[in-house]
């Protein structure tokens, strides 16, 4: 296994790197610290073919491009303060309100209008026998975004041998604030070469949370108890099209007891053998398939992203979780130390 870093450009002065992770296997990670964004995820197929299966750009300026600005995919991004949305933009936490960017229409959206996915994060190699991994580091201060408290947040992504890729979170902060953190891989088995519509899914969850108008959950459940979106037993993510053409944009509350660390989900492509694993710590995904991601965007090499073209299971707390009753740890108050982690295996 080995770890290399290549310069990447810069961004508001600032140096950003391409940091290259590679285990025995075939299996390449290439991440880079503006928005610890996972930019590229080489994996054999079947045949022992290797391919890149996520959605990212070869080069900085991708990042930068007029369509994907005005698309905001968020490609393979670290998420925060808070994941996904918050209704309104607005919650209280002990009597104060507190308002924060609109940037999904009235809505709040993945931390907001220079969120953590659009900073440059301090970085730090490491390597041993078992792992090579990448440490990232993130101050963001009181008022940010609207949000209270000055946050310290760190994040580990590891590569080993079993091909597994993890991602762990912590944070501090000296006020009580909501915190969320996830991260937007989106990923195709298949390298691109069709939709992910074919794809199998299982997903080990009883509920979800079922957004209100302006796509946003404010506290209702549905069971999928002999519902389409019943992913419990492993069937093609298509066949929730006949309901749904919008697809999956949609939070699963994982049936696992709260806090523990578990496989929650597995996805596989019939055309390539390859099969993914999420294991988390993490109550609940928002699985999503790319209904808004643009025809137009494209890896630099030729691979064509778009509508339908890769998913993304954002492991996390609950969206609008600050203002839905019983949330499961939505505030990180001071003196407390945010923990989370996710696996995501590849075979």
């Amino acid at each position: 296994m080995k770890i290399s870093s290549i310069p990447f450009g810069s961004v508001d002065g600032q140096t950003v790197d391409l940091f290259t992770l590679s285990n025995d296997r075939g299996m390449v990670v290439k991440i880079t610290n503006y928005g610890g964004i996972v930019t590229s995820m080489i994996v054999p197929d079947k045949n022992g073919r290797t391919e890149d299966i996520v959605c990212g750009f070869d080069t900085l300026e991708g990042y930068f491009s007029e369509t994907y600005s005005a698309n905001s995919p968020y490609f393979g991004c670290l998420v925060g303060r808070y994941a996904a949305r918050v209704k309104d933009g607005t919650f209280s936490i002990n009597g104060v309100d507190y308002q924060i960017d609109t940037n999904d229409g009235p809505n709040h959206l993945h931390g907001g209008v220079k969120a953590f996915d659009k900073r440059v994060w301090t970085a730090e190699i490491h390597e041993s026998n078992e792992t090579v991994g990448l440490d990232l580091h993130l101050k963001s201060p009181d008022g940010d975004g609207g949000y209270p408290g000055n946050l310290d947040v760190a994040v580990t992504y590891n590569l080993d041998n079993n091909n597994e890729f993890s991602i762990e979170y912590s944070a501090t902060t000296d006020k009580a604030t909501p915190l969320s953190l996830t991260n937007h891989t989106y990923f195709n088995l298949n390298a691109f070469n069709g939709k992910i519509v074919d794809h199998k899914a299982s997903i080990a969850a009883d509920k979800f949370l079922v957004p209100d108008s302006s796509n946003v959950p404010v506290g209702e459940e549905q069971m999928v108890a002999d519902t389409v979106w019943d992913y419990n037993q492993a069937k093609p993510i298509g066949d929730v099209f006949t309901e749904s053409e919008m697809g999956f944009e949609t939070y699963y509350v994982f049936s696992k007891p709260l806090n523990s660390f578990a496989k929650v989900a597995e996805f596989s492509d019939p055309q390539s053998g390859r099969k993914l694993e999420v294991s988390t710590s993490e109550p609940g995904m928002l699985f999503y398939t790319g209904f808004y991601t643009s025809d137009e965007l494209h890896r630099e090499s030729g691979a064509q992203f778009g509508q339908f073209k890769a998913f993304c299971c954002e492991t996390s707390r609950y969206p609008n979780g600050p203002n839905i009753n019983g949330a499961p740890d939505t505030i990180l108050l001071p003196g407390a130390e945010y923990k989370s982690s996710t696996v995501f295996k590849l075979s």
